[in-house]
């Protein structure tokens, strides 16, 4: 699958900061990660720190927190990670699937899915 780029939404919890990044899609992500800079800018908060495994096999531990995401006027809340200032945002599993959103390699879009329930 080729990567793409998809603008997201993202909104404090209180409503009263948001704003759009372009995201790297990254179904291979557990979460969410954004830019620290850009999550504390709009007011999201810390809520603990969680072991994550990279790519490349190491661990670090990151903070995270909640917020509300918004992609194509879906919306939900959902755990976003707090990257370095200057790195790059995923969109991951998590958000995707909260959203009710598969990816669309082909047309590189996010399109409704039919969530699986049992």
């Amino acid at each position: 699958m080729g990567t793409f780029t998809y603008p997201i939404e993202i909104t404090d919890l209180d409503e009263r900061s948001s704003g759009e990044i372009e995201a790297l899609v990254d179904t291979g992500a557990s979460y969410t990660v954004l830019p620290g800079r850009f999550l504390r800018e709009l007011g999201v908060e810390t809520i603990g720190t969680r072991r994550l495994l990279l790519a490349d096999g190491s661990r670090v531990d990151m903070d995270y927190g909640r917020a509300w995401a918004t992609i194509d006027g879906e919306r939900e809340v959902t755990i976003v990670f707090f990257g370095r200032d200057d790195g790059p945002a995923l969109l991951g599993a998590y958000t995707l699937e909260g959203l009710a959103l598969a990816v669309d390699p082909g047309a590189k879009q996010l399109v409704p899915a039919a969530m699986i329930m049992y």
